[in-house]
């Protein structure tokens, strides 16, 4: 035979799992004999499992759980191991769970991919010597396998083979440990999850207090997965939860409470000199913690207490020590656990990719819905029905995530503020918070700022800087309340937002008063027939209303008086007409619209007004008298380049706070003068304009930002305020004279980006030490002397700059690809952080990429991904400098840590590269700012080990859903612990599968603890 293979057999016992009663072996190798039966592939084989070879059968293929292909230089000349390709491929296409790992043993998988070297002689042979339809099929599955991944000598571990082989078989041995789909898809992402928590929150080693933890987050998130990894736990009411903490922890099961309140003196009495582990899941309210004793008094030195809650307001009532919100999973995790449920694999099927990509973006990391979607998807064989599957949940939630999430709208405390999340969920996820509070505070008696914040606490709002976000599973979940209070008639419910049905109530002009929003999104060329007015005249009490793109005929006074949001992008009349009731309004939105001016003054004016927006509307010449509307804070005129009358009113807006003229064809000095009665201002956008000179703002004592970006003919800035943070004149391209900025002393971020002709600015490096970031890539006309003495500053979000090569004054230094290496000196007293340098360019212009620095301590075994900027390189082969600070109150680096720094660019384009030349490292001995995390985002991630790594000592067991067992560091730490006890108290898994469950902490001590373990994963 020319080929060779090997079957690595595994004995089954009775008490196998069902991967082992479905797999007569583990590990099949498929190779070419001649090449690597005696090196590298005997090598793999006696380092995977130090068997021998057994002679290929198609029932070897079949019964091994895990084959190996190793494609060497001339696999592809036998025409039995192609033949052997095609059996392994067909037996993976119909055997769930069978996977297969390809190793590219000196050939590169696009030679596999593409036929081509050694690959292509071979197959030119094949043409003419075999077959048509099978050398056809073997051309085909050859390329399924070159997109499996799996592992390449050439590119891994410098082409040493010893090496390769270890990490290779680490691969497999990863496999084989989660070979049953059922234990591997409950293990995604928990190892990490569980070192850190028990590093930076538990603490055990550390101090002998008590500890109280919070762990806080939405429903389905995996909260109770992480703490299973500690101990059991079960439901029962507050009485029986009482009994159960006090029978696991002193041993006494004859232990019996009659009320909460003997329960609650038993506990106190009893545990308060016990040094215990407590874990109390499903908290919504702080007076069941009460209950439980739960403070610090109750129990002993050095004791620790987890409580598990979706609501962080009661972790602020108990006042914790710490608390960790737990975190959704990385898109990779997602998708390796949805493949795992739906697959019975590590990765999606090659032609279910884009369909598997589309659920993990809309589960958004949340582990239930994985879990859920995947087994749903998993018994739908063909693409055609997944995809139809698929939609139908997009659109219809599926009843247990629903009834999961559920559970925090249900706990909210009264109606009002259910109603502000409803109407969020409905018509204002995206949108500016201060925007969405200011509406919701007009429709209600008194402020909703309470409500927003329980929203928050819930895991039922984030907000991302100023906006307004909205996990798309709870947004869901708030449509789907609604929509269920009158399935069939939607014309009774509350609000309306699916096409489907708001074209039916419009067209059958079957609106009732009990509508309180309605939103008709249509494309902006849509045929659809106009809607005539009179569809709301039965929606009195209509408050939000968003018709982009929709026509109306008829009279406006149909309309709700009691409006107070209308987005209406395209609107499609010249004016809005004077029947149209827009007293109650406090934000209009009618960007793309066909407005040449925006009213006609008369008594049903917009009073309340608060922001007006009118972008793009390129047909308005006039803007209307703003003294007429004394509450405007926010004005939006981006692209409206046509106005040429009424600047004149700005003078009138005492209250105006933003005014955005972004690309309003502005080179009247009388428009800019006008700006400088705006006493009020805080943001100015005057972007895109071509004005030569700008006049002086120093009068703005409100000015909080300022951005001039491509105003190619500006010359000069002259005298700014001094209140000023922010100053953005990217591009401006004739750019020479700058102000003295050694006043302005609240400026924290400067933006210059290739203003070439620009060669100094004024005492910048006197108040360097206030900037967090600056940006003066492009800018090529910059003196020597200036380059040099800011290049000595410090500037923690970071320094960027037109610049050939790394400062001198860092000491550790690599080349392009290469790995900075830094040993931390145990003399330090005190660590402020890294001093990060790189040099970097590209070959090509107009591209962007995010720079992301990795930093990796080997001997703390962590590792760092920080984002530090995104960059766009305006000119091929120039040479650019990010100079910037690390924090160690992030990094946690102490004296002796071997640290590894590697720098790269991660391309928002494949074709266009940015590529890091240098990089240069120092260790930071000085104390950052209070603000030096605010400009980077840091992100902990797994660490994994490299070649040089020894210890294993902390390496996470593997997590198993059948047989929950606490990994090795907890086993050790709590070792001495007298006892362990995980408490549901209102667990939403009821009527779930239990099972007893008893497993041991220690070695033969007595602390095992016993719990009724919920078969769902995860709550």
């Amino acid at each position: 035979m020319n080929a060779g293979s090997s079957a690595h057999a595994t004995a089954a016992s009775s008490s196998s799992s069902r991967r082992s009663n479905r797999w007569k072996y583990e590990v099949f190798i498929s190779f070419r004999g001649k090449d690597t039966r005696l090196t590298f592939t005997d090598h793999l084989s006696i380092a995977s499992e130090g068997g021998e070879y057994t002679e290929r059968t198609d029932r070897e293929i079949e019964g091994s759980r895990i084959t190996i292909v190793v494609f060497s230089k001339r696999y592809a000349e036998s025409r039995w191991c192609l033949r052997e390709l095609s059996k392994i491929m067909r037996c993976r296409e119909d055997q769930e769970g069978k996977v297969v790992y390809p190793i590219f043993y000196n050939v590169d998988p696009s030679e596999v991919r593409k036929q081509s070297g050694s690959f292509g002689e071979a197959f030119q042979k094949h043409e003419r010597d075999e077959d048509p339809n099978e050398v056809e099929q073997w051309i085909k599955d050859l390329n399924a396998f070159a997109d499996l991944g799996g592992r390449n000598l050439k590119t891994t571990a410098d082409r040493r083979e010893g090496v390769f082989i270890q990490k290779v078989v680490g691969d497999i041995i990863g496999l084989i440990k989660t070979s049953d789909s059922k234990e591997a898809k409950h293990s995604v992402g928990i190892a990490f999850r569980v070192e850190e928590f028990s590093t930076k929150y538990l603490d055990v080693r550390g101090s002998h207090d008590v500890q109280i933890i919070g762990i806080w987050g939405m429903g389905g998130i995996g909260k109770t997965t992480l703490a299973r990894t500690i101990c059991e736990g079960k439901k029962k009411n507050m009485v029986s939860l009482q009994e159960q903490l006090l029978r696991d922890i002193l041993k006494q099961p004859d232990i019996k409470i009659s009320s909460v309140a003997e329960g609650t003196k038993e506990i106190e009495k009893r545990l308060g000199s016990m040094k215990v582990l407590i874990v109390v899941d499903d908290i919504d309210d702080a007076d069941q913690l009460d209950e439980l004793v739960i403070e610090h008094v109750s129990f002993g030195p050095g004791s620790r207490i987890i409580i598990i809650t979706r609501d962080e307001q009661v972790l602020n009532i108990q006042k914790v020590d710490k608390k960790y919100k737990a975190q959704t999973m990385t898109d990779e995790e997602a998708l390796e656990l949805l493949s795992w449920h739906a697959f019975g694999n590590h990765c999606p099927d090659k032609e279910y990719i884009e369909l598997a990509t589309d659920v993990v973006d809309y589960c958004g990391g949340l582990p239930l819905a994985l879990n859920v979607i995947g087994r749903l998807l998993a018994t739908k064989k063909s693409k055609s029905i997944w995809k139809i599957t698929w939609d139908k949940l997009r659109n219809l939630p599926h009843g247990k995530i629903h009834e999961t999430l559920r559970l925090s709208y249900d706990g909210l405390s009264d109606d009002h503020v259910e109603g502000v999340f409803l109407d969020i969920s409905h018509f204002f996820i995206n949108w500016i918070g201060t925007h969405v509070m200011a509406i919701l505070d007009s429709c209600s008696c008194f402020c909703v700022e309470s409500e927003i914040r329980t929203l928050q606490d819930r895991c039922l709002l984030d907000i991302d800087s100023v906006m307004f976000r909205m996990h798309d599973l709870i947004r869901d979940m708030g449509r789907e309340i609604v929509r269920a209070e009158y399935a069939m008639e939607p014309r009774k419910r509350s609000r309306l937002w699916h096409h489907e049905d708001v074209t039916s109530v419009l067209r059958d002009e079957s609106g009732t008063e009990a509508i309180r929003g309605l939103t008709l999104v249509l494309p902006e060329n849509s045929d659809e027939h106009p809607f005539r007015t009179k569809a709301f005249k039965k929606m009195q009490y209509l408050k939000f209303l968003q018709l982009n793109y929709v026509k109306l005929t008829g009279s406006y006074h149909h309309l709700s008086k009691e409006l107070r949001f209308l987005c209406w992008h395209g609107f499609p009349l010249e004016v809005i007409p004077e029947d149209f009731d827009l007293r109650n309004l406090v934000l209009i939105d009618l960007s793309y619209s066909k407005l040449v001016r925006v009213w006609e003054d008369s008594d049903l004016l917009p009073k309340k007004l608060k922001f007006l927006i009118l972008d793009h509307s390129r047909n308005l010449t006039q803007l209307p008298d703003f003294s007429k509307l004394p509450h405007l804070e926010e004005l939006s005129l981006n692209g409206c380049k046509g106005v040429s009358g009424g600047y004149h009113f700005f003078a009138q807006m005492k209250m105006l706070h933003d005014l955005d003229l972004r690309d309003c064809n502005i080179t009247d000095d009388a428009v800019l003068e006008s700006l400088r009665s705006l006493s009020s201002l805080r943001i100015l956008t005057l972007d895109g304009n071509g004005f030569n000179r700008l006049p002086i703002l120093c009068g703005l004592s409100q000015l909080e930002m300022l951005y001039l970006n491509h105003c190619t003919n500006l010359q000069a800035i002259p005298d700014l305020p001094k209140s000023l943070f922010l100053l953005e004149a990217n591009y401006c391209t004739e750019l020479e004279i700058m102000p003295d900025l050694s006043e302005m002393l609240e400026m924290t971020e400067l933006q210059l980006k290739d203003c070439s002709k620009l060669k100094d600015i004024p005492n910048l490096d006197n108040f360097f030490c206030n900037m967090d970031t600056i940006h003066m890539e492009g800018c090529t006309s910059l003196t020597a002397t200036f380059k040099e003495n800011i290049l000595l500053g410090d500037v923690i979000g970071g320094l960027s700059l037109s610049v050939n090569d790394i400062p001198r004054w860092l000491p550790y230094v690599a080349r392009a690809d290469e790995t900075v290496k830094v040993e931390v000196p145990p003399t330090f007293d005190y660590i402020g952080g890294l001093a990060v340098c790189i040099i970097y360019s590209s070959d090509n212009s107009d591209c962007t990429g995010s720079l992301c620095i990795h930093v990796v301590n080997r001997t703390q075994r962590t590792c760092f991904h920080i984002w530090p900027m995104v960059t766009t390189v305006t000119a091929s082969h120039e040479c650019y400098l990010w100079l910037g600070n690390l924090t160690n109150k992030k990094l946690n680096l102490k004296g002796g840590d071997k640290v590894r720094v590697h720098a790269d660019f991660i391309e928002t384009e494949d074709d266009h590269q940015i590529k890091v030349k240098k990089t240069g490292v120092d260790i930071v001995e000085w104390e950052f700012s209070a603000s030096d995390m605010t400009y980077v985002d840091y992100d902990r991630m797994p660490y994994e080990s490299d070649e040089e790594d020894t210890d294993d000592d902390t390496e996470l067991s593997d997590y198993s859903s059948d047989e929950v067992q606490p990994c090795k560091r907890f086993k050790s730490c709590f070792a001495n612990y007298t006892g362990l006890v995980l408490v549901h108290s209102g667990c939403a898994a009821a009527g779930h599968g239990r099972e007893i469950c008893r497993g041991s902490f220690g070695d033969g001590g007595s602390s095992d603890s016993v719990g009724i373990r919920h078969s769902s994963y995860p709550r």
